[in-house]
């Protein structure tokens, strides 16, 4: 086995720390690997590619970059992009990547891509009918623009079919880690974590949710609904109470919420009782039962199953790693 032959491909406005971040842990490992006993490692051949002559990253940096070449695996990071802010524009004039990313593809090789360089990945046409994930900041409108990709906002890495997407920033990290474990296996990729620090048993971005940073979809019925979800957290759902407040029947309901959110009052109110019990973990010291009476669950085993669903961890867990004091 030969060196893992990595492209990063750079384009205007790329977050360049997502262009060096990869191929600098892979480096790491390369060290580990050399110090370790046995066979040498094979290693891994990294180039900064782009099918432009000069780029510019984010924040005006300019990048030395060689021409595209085929590779083993081809990175796309991502670029600034805010909940504001029109991702047409910024996808316009990357034609050229996008092509180049297509290309990739057809020749049999793996693509990746770092948080909103799914984009580019689904502009290309590589993500429709597969599972992928995103930053979990814009994967709503992720879902919306890319109806055809199966979308998985909880997941840190998703790899289907030769194509990887990750999700935001640190996920890079996740990445490499990935390729180191497939490369130098786990002894080598469990070691470079540890010199770099990095977190190398995470599993899902679901505990990093912020939901003050996230807007709810829906128009004026559905956010209707939700405020007075919001208002009732405690109290038991019942379909029929709910329609009555609203002055429709439970069939007229669920299907406008369902057109204007994309899921049904009971996923929102579950998602609203989690986000308030993750806030109360957070920022006191009651119990997880006294907190899970309080958003509704009498159970606390239940509200247990229901907390790790959406959010990949228990609700101790929760506490142990997101605890302010």
């Amino acid at each position: 086995m030969g060196p893992l032959r990595v492209g990063v491909l750079a384009y205007p406005g790329c977050f360049a720390s997502e262009v060096f971040g990869v191929p600098d842990l892979l480096a790491m490992a390369s060290h580990v690997a050399a110090a370790a006993p046995g066979p040498a490692s094979p290693g891994y051949r990294v180039a900064v590619v782009s099918p432009r002559r000069r780029v510019s990253a984010s924040g005006g940096w300019a990048l030395d970059v060689s021409a595209v070449r085929p590779v083993d695996v081809l990175v796309v990071p991502g670029f600034a992009l805010t909940p504001a802010d029109d991702p047409d524009a910024a996808l316009a004039d990357l034609r050229p990547e996008t092509a180049a990313i297509r290309a990739q593809a057809s020749s049999g090789g793996a693509v990746v891509s770092i948080c909103v360089g799914a984009y580019l990945l689904a502009e290309a046409g590589l993500l429709d009918g597969r599972e992928a994930t995103t930053s979990w900041l814009h994967a709503e409108r992720f879902a919306r623009r890319y109806g055809e990709v199966r979308l998985r906002p909880e997941r840190l890495v998703v790899t289907d079919r030769g194509v990887t997407t990750t999700a935001a920033f640190s996920a890079m990290y996740d990445l490499a880690l990935d390729l180191i474990r497939s490369q130098d296996g786990p002894v080598v990729a469990r070691r470079t974590a540890r010199v770099a620090l990095v977190d190398d048993a995470r599993s899902a971005q679901s505990p990093y949710v912020d939901p003050e940073l996230l807007s709810e979809a829906g128009g004026g019925f559905a956010r209707g609904v939700q405020r007075w979800l919001d208002r009732n957290l405690a109290a038991r759902y019942d379909l029929g109470i709910l329609a009555r407040e609203f002055h429709v029947s439970t069939r007229t309901l669920l299907r406008r919420f369902g057109e204007e959110t994309g899921r049904s009052p009971l996923a929102y109110l579950q998602a609203a009782r989690v986000r308030r019990a993750g806030r109360l973990l957070e920022t006191t010291d009651r119990t997880v039962a006294s907190i899970a009476a309080e958003v509704g669950y009498r159970d606390a085993g239940a509200f247990g199953v229901v907390f790790l669903r959406h959010t990949g961890q228990r609700p101790g867990e929760y506490r142990a790693r997101f605890r302010r004091r």
